[in-house]
């Protein structure tokens, strides 16, 4: 995790880290929603003048859509509604650090300000796995705080995930002689 994660809330004022926290907040309970339809708990929130234009949870499991990430469709609503395809004047607020199809539609899409909350050390290119959002050969690079209500967004992760490997039909597995299951 890169060393500006630790000190980016002196860089914002008392202000701005407030509000951050409460728009990730509305990010962990769209998350939240999104876990409960067995999708991967991720909530994604566009911010404009202080007001959310619109909110998103990953959809993939439902639209059978492996592109249906919270940052995307948040994306396109978002340019849907303002009618413009540049949100040079918005936040996107993630729970999760972007993989790099999210973060190529954030530079794509020219937003201000990027938030998020867990890093994701197998996929994350916001300095996890890699700096997408930050590359300096790219024509845009967004403002980037990481690690805002990290735990909280990472447990809500954790606790996923733990449910997807344990369950009934795990546990109701027959032992044979020899397997080492008990």
């Amino acid at each position: 995790m890169p060393a500006d994660s630790r000190t980016a809330a002196a860089s914002f004022g008392a202000d701005a880290v407030s509000l951050d926290e409460q728009y990730i907040r509305n990010a962990i309970d769209l998350a939240r929603e999104a876990g409960k339809r067995n999708e991967v708990p991720v909530g994604a929130v566009v911010v404009r003048d202080r007001s959310i234009i619109t909110g998103a949870t990953n959809r993939t499991v439902r639209d059978q859509d492996p592109t249906a990430h919270a940052e995307l469709l948040a994306i396109r609503e978002a340019s849907s509604k303002l009618d413009r395809w540049r949100l040079d004047d918005c936040t996107l607020y993630v729970t999760l650090e972007p993989c790099a199809m999210c973060a190529g539609a954030i530079v794509l899409s020219r937003i201000k300000r990027v938030v998020f909350g867990a890093w994701d050390e197998k996929a994350g290119m916001a300095g996890s796995v890699g700096d997408l959002l930050r590359h300096p050969r790219l024509n845009h690079s967004p403002e980037v705080r990481a690690g805002v209500l990290a735990t909280d967004c990472a447990a809500l992760l954790e606790e996923f995930f733990k449910s997807q490997r344990v369950g009934p039909a795990v546990l109701s597995l027959p032992a044979e002689k020899g397997s080492g299951l008990k």
